[in-house]
């Protein structure tokens, strides 16, 4: 079992930054990658960046690449997205996932723990 806590989140105008954490504890030594994903209500659970817990490997949604950068911290248990050039369209419920399997890095239903979310909205 995996606990995964995520902060960060707030308001921020357009062109701003934010960096949301993600804290994750219990039987951290089995993730194989963990997520953020991001949703607005009235619209579907979509993928935003992905990072392998062993190695190097970074992967991230068309429409952040660029802007957002997804890093860990493994002795601190920690995923961080740093979100730079904000958008009103990045409004939204952010949440943190990890996955003990999975063969794709994007497909929500690969993820088995998930956290609360952090809310991040963006001002025009």
């Amino acid at each position: 079992q995996v606990q995964l806590v995520e902060s960060g989140g707030g308001l921020v105008q357009a062109g701003g930054s934010l960096r949301l954490s993600c804290v994750a504890s219990g039987r951290t030594f089995s993730i194989y990658r963990m997520g953020w994903f991001r949703q607005a209500p009235g619209k579907e659970r979509e993928f935003v960046a992905a990072i392998n817990w062993s190695g190097s490997s970074t992967y991230y949604a068309d429409s952040v690449k660029g802007r957002f950068t997804i890093s860990k911290d493994k002795a601190k248990n920690t995923v961080y997205l740093q979100m730079n050039s904000l958008q009103p369209e990045d409004t939204a419920a952010y949440y943190c996932a990890a996955t003990y399997f999975g063969r794709t890095s994007s497909n929500p239903r690969q993820y088995e723990y998930w956290g609360q979310g952090t809310q991040v909205t963006v001002s025009s």
